[in-house]
C-alpha cells in the first residue's frame, strides 16, 4: 500500500504541473500507525514530482496512543511540522463510550511530549456527548488550553450506524445525543476560546493568529487539491474525482498503471452551492460581488431573496457586500446554507 501511494503521487504529477504545493496532509484513517520510513517515502515522492513551496505546512493526524516520545523525535526529522491529535475527551468514561483506543492518561501524556517537540498542534474535541454536563465540557476545554495548544477543532458527536455507540443507544444503555445540549456546549466552546484569543475562523475550527490550518482553509477557499489513496477525493476547480474505496481494487489498478478514480464535472449550480456552504461556515463569508461575477445576476437575486428572512431573524448579516452568519447563526450555518442552495437552474 505504501509503495502504491508513492506511485499514485508520481502518476498524477501532470495534474499539478502549474501549481505549487503549499500543504501536505496525512489524514483520513490513522497515518500515525505508519513507520517513519513510510512517511518519509511519501514526502520524498511529493518533493521529487511536484513544485513545493519553501515552507509548506505538513500535517500528520495522530492518535494519542501512537505518539511516544521516541516517535515524536523521529517525526521532527521528516519535515512534518504540524500535528492534529484526536484527543476527543480527557475523561475516561467518554473515551470508553466512543470506543477510543487511548485512555485519558495517554491523552495528557502525549500532549506533554508533543508540545516539547512541536509548536503547531491542533487537538480534536467532541461535544454533545450524552450525560456530559456543561461543567465537564468546560473542563475538557480548559485541559486542552492548559497545554497552550494554538488550534482546536471541535465537532458535535454523531452516531454512525453499526458502531458500539449506536448499539448502546438502541439498547437504551446510553441516551440519544441532544441537539439543545450540543448547542449549549458549542456556545460555551466559542465563548471560552474567544476569551483566550482564539479566532473562530470556521464553524468547527478555532486558531490563534498565524495558526489557522492552511490545509483546511484551502478546501473552504476553493483551492485545487489532490487526494492520494483509497477513497481519497480531489478537486481542480471544475471537477471532483474520487478513488475507489476497496483496497484490493486500488492496489490492482495502481499496479496496472491505471488511476482507480471516477470523475464528476461540477455544474455552475453545484459550484454555487459549494461556495455557499463553505463560505457560510467561515469568517470569510460569501462575497456577493463574487456571486454576481462568477455565477450571474439570477444567482445573486436568488441568494438575496433566500437570505432575507435570516437577516431579519438576525442569523445572517451583510457587511461590505459579504454575507456572514451572526454569532447566533453560526451553529445553524449548515441548515441555513441548505436553504440558500439552488436545486436546478441548469
Amino acid at each position: 500500500m505504501v509503495l502504491a501511494l508513492a506511485k499514485e503521487i508520481e502518476m498524477r504529477k501532470s495534474e499539478f504541473q502549474d501549481e505549487v504545493v503549499e500543504t501536505i496532509y496525512f489524514g483520513g484513517g490513522t497515518p500515525s500507525r505508519l513507520q517513519i520510513a513510510d512517511l518519509r517515502l511519501q514526502i520524498d515522492s511529493i518533493y521529487k514530482n511536484y513544485k513545493v513551496s519553501e515552507n509548506p505546512e505538513i500535517t500528520l493526524e495522530a492518535n494519542p496512543d501512537d505518539l511516544s516520545e521516541e516517535y515524536l523525535v523521529e517525526l521532527t526529522k521528516t519535515g512534518i511540522n504540524r500535528l492534529s491529535i484526536g484527543i476527543q475527551s480527557f475523561f475516561e468514561e467518554d473515551l470508553k463510550m466512543m470506543n477510543r483506543a487511548h485512555n485519558s492518561e495517554e491523552a495528557k501524556e502525549c500532549l506533554e511530549f508533543a508540545t516539547q517537540y512541536f509548536d503547531n498542534i491542533s487537538v480534536d474535541l467532541i461535544y454533545g456527548i450524552p450525560n456530559m454536563s456543561n461543567e465537564k465540557w468546560l473542563k475538557n476545554i480548559e485541559t486542552a488550553l492548559s497545554f497552550n495548544i494554538p488550534h482546536i477543532s471541535s465537532y458535535a458527536l454523531t452516531v454512525e450506524p453499526k458502531t458500539a455507540l449506536h448499539s448502546f443507544i438502541q439498547k437504551g444503555i446510553i441516551p440519544q445525543p441532544d441537539d439543545e445540549v450540543a448547542q449549549e456546549h458549542f456556545q460555551i466552546l466559542v465563548d471560552k476560546l474567544v476569551e483566550n484569543d482564539f479566532i473562530h475562523y470556521e464553524l468547527s475550527n478555532f486558531g490563534k493568529e498565524n495558526y489557522f490550518s492552511k490545509n483546511n482553509s484551502s478546501y473552504w477557499l476553493g483551492k485545487k487539491y489532490i487526494g492520494i489513496g483509497p477513497s481519497a477525493h480531489s478537486y481542480d476547480g471544475e471537477k471532483r474525482s474520487w478513488n475507489v474505496s476497496n483496497n484490493t481494487l486500488y492496489l490492482k489498478s495502481i499496479q496496472e498503471n491505471k488511476l482507480p478514480s471516477e470523475t464528476e464535472i461540477l455544474s455552475k449550480t453545484d459550484r454555487y452551492n459549494e461556495y455557499v456552504m463553505t463560505g457560510l461556515r467561515t469568517i470569510w463569508g460569501i462575497s456577493l460581488d463574487r456571486i454576481e461575477t462568477e455565477f450571474g445576476k439570477t444567482y445573486l437575486d436568488y441568494l438575496n431573496q433566500q437570505a432575507a428572512k435570516y437577516i431579519e431573524d438576525h442569523l445572517l448579516f451583510v457587511d461590505e457586500n459579504i454575507l456572514r452568519t451572526t454569532k447566533k447563526g453560526k451553529f445553524l450555518s449548515d441548515g441555513i446554507a441548505s436553504d440558500l442552495f439552488l436545486l436546478n437552474l441548469e
